[in-house]
């Protein structure tokens, strides 16, 4: 490299770095707000792991962020240089405009070796760890996520609310039953109550004092045009609520596609190939087949879209020719959006694999280098 491509090198990549930051840092947020905020307020989770598990979700936010990254900073920068008319001098120097793009061109290549390793293998790994370390400190204390006066949906089907609470033993005890359309099918509330933690199967076990129970309508609960069956008694048989759908366990956390290295959606792929499956159940099959092929190519694009980012962003860079960071910034959102939103779209098909929406995942990629190759040569003619 010349003086004049690590110039131009070092900018773009110091703008790059700033913007996946940026992006990076505004998911991890949405995230720990999503995942972890309850916990902390609850006293569930330590500082300590907190931070452990906010480290081990930057590769998870870096795989979405280094697109949008690789777009913002090209944009940044290109639109810096042409409004201070420093393309304007390369230009007249002499220097075309393929030749200013080649540092660039290069750092796409970097980084999409840098997204095939967080997608395949950096992100899957501590995405699985960060859901196995989370169900890992739940479960050492079931108990503390029980908090007084707070309504608690972690149940799925239920609400909870507790008055008071000391050690396991609890205090005005109220639990709302909900159908499937989330309506109250049955009220129980209780003077007090105890929770017992059955550590060998994951399970909390609900025992209540001086309850009463209220039935309704199972057709229509909402109507009270009968009244509902009210049963009183002194003490409950015990009631086991599962932790496994509310945390999980370290060892039986649900390993989905997209935490998967490629080496093991490459082994589920000859696992499912090779199943035998009865003509009824061919469709389904084929769909869960398509399913990792798909997973794959989400990756594989998400990767190649970094060097796609970069060739389109030149000479949109060039064209915009402004400093202000917020309209550069406006179409760098603009294009990952749009290129987000086809990627979800031919994810669509993944129930019709006869359409092979596997191969349909390089269009956006196809789309936006065909536009950048246009934009590309309409530049250099002008």
């Amino acid at each position: 490299m010349n003086l004049l491509d690590r110039y131009i090198f070092k900018s773009v990549l110091g703008a790059c770095i700033a913007s996946v930051a940026l992006f990076g840092f505004v998911l991890m947020l949405g995230n720990a707000i999503r995942d972890l905020l309850s916990y902390v307020l609850a006293g569930q989770l330590p500082l300590t792991t907190f931070g452990e598990l906010l480290l081990l979700l930057i590769p998870f936010v870096v795989s979405y962020a280094l697109p949008m990254g690789m777009i913002t900073g090209v944009l940044l920068t290109l639109g810096r240089l042409s409004a201070d008319s420093e393309i304007t001098a390369m230009r007249a120097a002499g220097i075309s405009l393929v030749r200013i793009a080649r540092p660039i061109i290069i750092l796409g290549i970097l980084g999409l070796v840098t997204g095939l390793y967080v997608n395949f293998e950096a992100m899957p790994r501590s995405r699985l760890q960060y859901k196995r370390e989370l169900a890992n400190t739940v479960r050492t204390n079931p108990l503390r996520f029980i908090v007084p006066r707070t309504f608690i949906r972690d149940f799925p089907g239920f609400v909870i609310y507790v008055g008071d609470k000391s050690g396991p033993v609890l205090q005005d005890f109220w639990l709302w039953e909900l159908d499937g359309e989330q309506r109250v099918s049955r009220l129980v509330r209780a003077e007090s109550g105890r929770f017992d933690y059955e550590e060998n199967e994951n399970v909390l076990l609900l025992t209540l004092v001086h309850a009463q129970i209220e039935s309704r309508d199972p057709q229509n609960p909402e109507k009270f045009i009968k009244a509902p069956l009210v049963a009183t008694f002194e003490k409950s048989d015990q009631v086991r609520l599962p932790l496994d759908d509310v945390f999980g366990r370290a060892s039986t956390v649900r390993q989905k596609l997209m935490w998967m290295t490629y080496g093991q959606l490459h082994q589920e792929e000859v696992r499912l190939s090779a199943m035998t499956v009865p003509p009824e159940q061919a469709k389904d099959h084929a769909r869960e087949i398509m399913k990792v092929r798909l997973t794959v190519q989400e990756k594989l694009q998400n990767a190649i879209s970094m060097l796609t980012f970069a060739l389109i962003g030149v000479p949109l860079g060039i064209k915009v020719s402004r400093r202000e960071t917020s309209a550069n910034l406006g179409v760098a959102v603009t294009l990952s959006l749009g290129y987000y939103f086809l990627t979800v779209m031919v994810n669509w098909l993944d129930r019709m694999p006869e359409y092979r929406p596997d191969l349909l995942f390089w269009l956006p990629n196809l789309m936006f280098l065909m536009i950048g190759l246009w934009l590309f040569r309409r530049l250099e003619r002008s």
